[in-house]
């Protein structure tokens, strides 16, 4: 197994691929996302429950060849949406998580590739109006209600069956490379395990090859506001008062794993939320970094759906990589190359069980780099300090 030291910032490429025979592509992708619809008229879970009506978003970022095979599928994390790159209309700020590395002349060179990503089945935010999903917020067709906790139980491999049908729809029957992060990650695994002849390239980021103890427990924590909520009435709730109290606690929550220690010290040491407002002189005030996750908890709250989050809380709980009883299995199927790029500091995914996941890819021969992602923010440092990784991605996708 290979272990490499992440790159230095990169501010500039070059065209570099033997097929790019002009020095300006005929094509050029400017930023603007368009989200688009993908809709079945029904789908079967691995739990043989019938979903009907399906409906999920996806966006693009490139075109795609007229061979059909120089597709990336970005596969999203627990709380993200499809919008990996990009900005929706001229005018507005681009707001993709990825920039990053998604676009022209980027290690994602979108005058290259066609990057395509989808919003999952539960997505988190069913209230995002640039989201579409189907969940327990859905009306279901049978009884013209919110489905609620009648949804049927989905998992990481129902995501991909999904984007495997969307996929499809479009003519692509193999993939130039999948990649995501956490929640993303687990989803390129199962991609490159459930069918090892359509990815050519695998790439998870921050995340392993099972739902380990750790993250068993972790993701319980992050349901557990909501189930206590009184508003959250057993998942009916639809007709009336939402668990929001317990919606924000749990966001805070998976805020906090998310980060390091280092992040919270190194940006809040122990500030108040109130300058006139002493902690230890009044029981209602706040340190700042208590300010700052309920802040951040409360905006996404507006966004989210309290039983779309314990729907995803279990699809990440149940995942093993292969959908079987084996994680070896699971693994061993793998045939792509394989990039896994990770954090020594992550709270979520632990690293150890990031290592033992390479190593069992490895097993059979399957080539594995290892390569470690440096800053404070723990987990979230496979989204936010992404750029580091530039050239290794450029590398390994060419």
């Amino acid at each position: 197994m290979r272990r490499k030291q992440p790159f230095a910032l990169v501010t500039a490429a070059s065209f570099t691929s033997l097929g790019l025979l002009l020095a300006t592509p005929l094509w050029a992708w400017d930023g603007v996302v368009e989200k688009q619809t993908f809709e079945m008229e029904s789908f079967t879970t691995q739990g043989g429950e019938t979903i009907p009506n399906v409906t999920i978003g996806w966006e693009a970022y490139g075109e795609l060849n007229e061979a059909r095979d120089n597709a990336i599928l970005i596969t999203h994390f627990f709380s993200g949406t499809s919008h990996a790159a990009g900005r929706y209309g001229a005018d507005g700020e681009p707001t993709g998580y990825w920039n990053a590395i998604i676009g022209p002349g980027k290690p994602l060179d979108t005058d290259e590739y066609y990057i395509i990503s989808s919003d999952t089945l539960v997505n988190l935010g069913a209230n995002d109006p640039n989201v579409i999903t189907t969940g327990p917020a859905s009306i279901n067709p049978d009884t013209g209600e919110p489905w609620g906790m009648d949804f049927p139980v989905v998992t990481i491999r129902d995501f991909v069956e999904v984007q495997r049908a969307l996929l499809e729809s479009q003519g692509i029957e193999s993939l130039h490379a999948v990649m995501g992060a956490s929640m993303g990650a687990l989803q390129a695994i199962e991609w490159a395990s459930a069918y090892p002849e359509r990815v050519e390239r695998l790439i998870p980021v921050i995340g392993g090859g099972v739902a380990d103890p750790w993250l068993l427990a972790t993701l319980s924590a992050w349901a557990a506001p909501i189930r206590l909520d009184a508003n959250w009435n057993e998942g009916d709730y639809y007709d009336g008062e939402p668990p929001t109290e317990g919606l924000k606690e749990a966001l805070k929550l998976v805020t906090l794993n998310a980060n390091h220690w280092q992040w919270a010290n190194e940006a809040f040491n122990r500030d108040w939320a109130d300058d006139a407002r002493d902690p230890a002189q009044d029981l209602n005030a706040r340190y700042a970094i208590e300010q700052t996750l309920d802040d951040i908890a409360g905006a996404r709250a507006k966004l989210s759906d309290a039983n779309h989050l314990l729907y995803l809380v279990r699809a990440n709980q149940t995942f093993m990589a292969g959908h079987g009883d084996s994680l070896e299995a699971g693994l061993a199927a793998i045939e792509a190359p394989t990039l896994m790029l990770y954090s020594e500091n992550d709270l979520v995914f632990a690293p150890e069980g990031v290592r033992r996941t390479a190593e069992l890819i490895e097993a059979d021969g399957t080539e594995v780099t290892l390569e470690t992602l440096k800053g404070n923010r723990g987990h979230l440092d496979g989204v936010v300090s992404i750029e580091q990784a530039s050239e290794t991605l450029r590398e390994f996708l060419q």
